[in-house]
């Protein structure tokens, strides 16, 4: 990954990825740039003006969903954006991680800086500042229908702006948004006419969990050509179905990646050169050898199809009503969580894939009867020790767990607000089981890493590839090599964290001209 900013500027113009992953990850802070504090300026004039109007105004001087038909009178405005608030953040069950507040409340503040929302400077300044300070809101699992925005989620980050609900301060220390906001020297937001509905009527949730996603899969992609590699190579397969020619005759482009890879993975390798000769009676690999890159190329287009919808979400301005250039304030329908919902839904069914082919390469080490060679579940002492037989067991258990996830919850609507929002996303859902789809392959992975490691190990005196080598390598620093059964929870634990960091993909890419695509 790219150095970390310490900070990212907001401006008119979008954000990028890696901006929004910065900041939500890494803890960057923010900054309104003056074009962005000009725009937001001029659209809340226009704002203003209608609130000045006898005719209601949606979002300015009129309630809200089903009870847009009252008109509010001026007195009661504020009274009409704190109820708001207060009875929209009505979130339940689990919190949300803070990457994922961060993220959202980031993306919410991009959209204020279109200028296409007509809230105060004030009011963007103070949610740029609770960004930068490190308060996140506390926010909660259930909630949002993905449709109107994510509006409980967004609804409890704009609570704490008006100092109440709780938050998590820059230490991780749960307390009251009040009691965080003075400590910080911050004061709390009282809310003007249309602002609670600006800050909480966006697609930012769903949009901040498809970034992450985004690049986390990026990496995790990337780690699986690498244990494919390893696979290919510790169960004796070839490298002679990646070959560029080969992959050229059905020119998909994330499939020309991963074959590039595993032809760079497996450059120099012992253990391969050892079946290339005339003795080798193998006639054809199975498929979750040989198809590798069609598999793992396919998944990469994926990723690339939901970024082109990432960047073309992050270059929008979404809320409702909203500011035109114009100065008109109309009402729209740019809410619906449906373009992010359909390809948060689309990237569970590659993951689901790419998970299960690994598992049945970790399979195929711990049978006799496809293993080329090797002991009976790569144990010490097969029958005394079982060596890997369980782990086997654990990814199967999580590959079946990946494919009821890739079950996808757009195709679901329940209508609510008394119909007025009769047809809702559920892209929200949709995010939520893509980031434990996500959790569920690096887990999957990092189990075929480590049962292909030993694999490897016992192939000795043949040497790896040296940059398979430079990942057992890795590993072995932290896991020992084939024995006697030990605990092997932990040493699965421990390969996980060096999927999830990176660090097999930086450990291979030590050993090579050019680095991994």
């Amino acid at each position: 990954m790219a150095t970390v900013a310490q900070q990212v500027v907001v401006d008119v113009s979008p954000l990028g990825i890696g901006e929004v992953v910065h900041v939500a990850r890494h803890g960057a802070a923010v900054e309104l740039s003056e074009r962005a504090q000009d725009a937001i300026q001029r659209s809340r004039a226009a704002v203003e003006e209608l609130a000045k109007s006898p005719d209601p105004a949606y979002g300015i001087s009129t309630g809200f969903g089903a009870l847009a038909t009252r008109h509010i009178h001026e007195e009661m405005r504020a009274q009409l954006q704190k109820s708001l608030i207060r009875s929209h953040a009505a979130g339940s069950g689990a919190v949300v991680e803070a990457e994922v507040v961060r993220a959202m409340m980031l993306l919410r503040l991009s959209t204020l800086a279109t200028g296409r929302t007509g809230v105060r400077l004030e009011t963007a300044q103070a949610l740029a500042d609770l960004i930068t300070h490190g308060i996140t809101p506390v926010v909660y699992e259930h909630g949002s229908l993905g449709c109107s925005g994510d509006l409980a989620p967004l609804a409890h980050c704009a609570l704490a702006l008006t100092g109440e609900g709780e938050v998590s301060d820059a230490e991780g220390v749960r307390r009251p948004a009040g009691a965080a906001l003075a400590a910080a020297g911050l004061r709390p937001v009282q809310l003007a006419a249309k602002e609670g509905l600006a800050l909480i009527n966006g697609t930012d949730g769903m949009l901040g969990m498809l970034v992450l996603a985004i690049a986390d899969l990026r990496t995790l992609l990337t780690t699986a050509d690498v244990a494919a590699a390893m696979s290919v190579e510790g169960l004796l397969g070839t490298d002679r179905v990646f070959a560029a020619d080969l992959q050229e005759l059905r020119p998909h482009p994330g499939q020309a990646v991963s074959a590039a890879n595993l032809r760079a993975l497996l450059d120099g390798s012992e253990v391969v050169a050892s079946h290339r000769g005339p003795d080798c009676h193998r006639v054809q690999d199975a498929y979750s050898l040989r198809c590798s890159p069609q598999v793992l190329g396919a998944a990469r287009d994926a990723v690339d199809y939901a970024t082109a919808v990432a960047e073309r979400e992050l270059a929008s301005a979404i809320d409702n009503p909203v500011v035109l250039a114009d100065g008109r304030v109309e009402s729209n329908g740019n809410f619906h969580g449906a373009p992010l919902a359909y390809v948060l839904d689309f990237l569970a069914i590659p993951i689901a894939d790419v998970a299960s082919m690994s598992e049945r390469r970790t399979d195929r080490f711990l049978d006799v009867a496809r293993n080329a060679g090797l002991p009976p579940f790569l144990a010490a002492d097969p029958g005394v020790d079982s060596g890997h037989m369980i782990a086997q067991y654990t990814a199967a258990g999580l590959v079946s767990e990946l494919k009821r996830l890739a079950n996808p919850a757009s195709v679901d609507s329940i209508p609510s607000s008394a119909m007025q929002e009769d047809h809702v996303s559920m892209g929200w859902s949709s995010a939520r089981k893509l980031r434990r789809s996500i959790d569920g392959l690096a887990q999957v992975l990092g189990i075929e890493v480590l049962t292909a490691a030993r694999g490897l190990d016992l192939r000795q005196p043949l040497k790896p590839a040296p940059a398979t080598g430079a990942v057992v390598a890795a590993l072995r620093e932290r896991v020992a090599g084939p024995g006697p059964d030990r605990h092997l929870s932990p040493e699965i634990a421990v390969a996980v964290d060096l999927v999830r960091s990176g660090a097999l993909v930086a450990a291979a890419n030590t050993a090579l001209v050019q680095p991994l695509g």
